[in-house]
């Protein structure tokens, strides 16, 4: 395509922006070319942004928890996983796992985000406990817990079904799901990053099935490695198909790949101005999407900050305890304070709000906390 072409269709997707109207498959890889202006694609995103959130832009109190990082899939992109009689392999005991819900409860957390590795030995019981002794121990704490990788594994390991297996867990005190695992739905990707995984179809029929059954999730995207940005918009475009299926999705959450430590080491890694282009275009293209996130972990805390002029109208929270991104290289800090977000939103032009897991509005009152619609 010329670069009048380009231009000429670029004005045409200004057009369909403006008026609402949804953006095709090719319309997302046209916003993906190098030649296409960066920062017009970020004003048609903040277009959007706005018109859904406003000048508000989200932040949350949270905390991880990674009960182990022993797995069966060792993936090529992960830098955090390994086996079992690696040095640094590691089981939590249900004592650990306490004391991080203790520090979550006594930091102020709403939220506690559960996911790690897909141990080889541990029963579907064993994850059960987890979410059951830290829901009996602090039930206000939100539990957003498991990817739908693990999920699969779980109705796999224990002979049951999907919506059996989110039953128990949600019955033991689970509040909703994360989106990791999606990295990139196209199976000739997928076969080089995550050769073991659940393949695309599986990782959207778990959040399928946890819509239905009333349990909201996010979404996301591994971005920067061996993908193209057609294989980019074919996830994005499924992602929006599920979306006008079920409603059930929260937030979407671009993640930059780190290619530290991974099989893919040799690789360059994306760029702060591919990051934004990936946060601009999946804003504009997930038009059923209410919150797209700028995980400051995975960006960097300026990539993460400029996002919020790109579509994004969340920065994640104070992430108490990361260790998937970090040890794929991240330099980000380990733990971001309640002011420094707030000063870092500030900054950026944005009003920060607090939310909980469900994107309800927190109002604090000294050590305590309420969350309203």
């Amino acid at each position: 395509m010329s670069e009048p072409s380009r231009s000429t269709e670029l004005v045409r997707i200004r057009e369909k922006v403006a008026s609402g109207k949804r953006l095709t498959a090719g319309d997302g890889e046209l916003l993906f070319h190098p030649e296409v202006d960066l920062h017009t694609v970020g004003e048609l995103a903040n277009l959007v942004r706005e018109r859904k959130n406003g000048d508000v832009a989200y932040y949350n109190i949270n905390a991880h928890l990674n009960p182990t990082n022993v797995c069966i899939y060792r993936c090529p992109l992960c830098a955090y996983s390994c086996d079992a009689d690696d040095p640094k392999a590691y089981v939590m005991t249900d004592d650990e796992v306490l004391a991080r819900g203790e520090e979550a409860a006594r930091s102020g957390c709403t939220e506690l985000h559960i996911v790690g590795g897909v141990h080889p030995e541990k029963k579907l019981d064993w994850y059960l406990n987890i979410i059951r002794t830290l829901h009996e121990a602090y039930p206000r704490l939100h539990l957003k817990a498991w990817t739908a990788v693990e999920i699969a594994w779980f109705a796999e390991r224990s002979g049951g079904s999907v919506e059996g297996v989110l039953g128990a867990l949600v019955e033991a005190g689970l509040g909703s799901l994360p989106g990791g695992g999606a990295e990139i739905f196209q199976p000739e990707v997928r076969q080089q990053i995550s050769p073991r995984k659940i393949d695309a179809d599986t990782w959207l029929d778990v959040h399928r099935t946890a819509h239905r059954l009333g349990l909201r999730s996010n979404a996301t995207m591994l971005y920067g490695h061996v993908e193209s940005a057609a294989h980019r918009v074919d996830h994005l475009i499924r992602l929006r198909e599920l979306q006008d299926e079920t409603g059930g999705f929260q937030a979407f959450i671009p993640l930059s790949f780190h290619p530290e430590g991974t099989q893919f080491a040799d690789l360059p890694g994306p760029s702060g101005l591919d990051d934004l282009r990936t946060m601009a275009a999946g804003r504009l293209i997930l038009d059923n999407f209410d919150h797209v996130k700028a995980y400051w972990i995975s960006l960097g805390i300026g990539t993460a900050q400029t996002a919020l002029a790109y579509g994004a109208d969340d920065l994640d929270g104070t992430v108490r305890h990361e260790k998937i991104h970090h040890d794929a290289g991240s330099t980000t800090p380990e733990l971001l304070s309640v002011d420094d977000l707030r000063a870092l939103i500030a900054e950026a032009g944005r009003r920060p709000v607090e939310r909980d897991t469900l994107y309800r509005r927190v109002e604090r009152s000294g050590a305590e906390w309420q969350a309203s619609s």
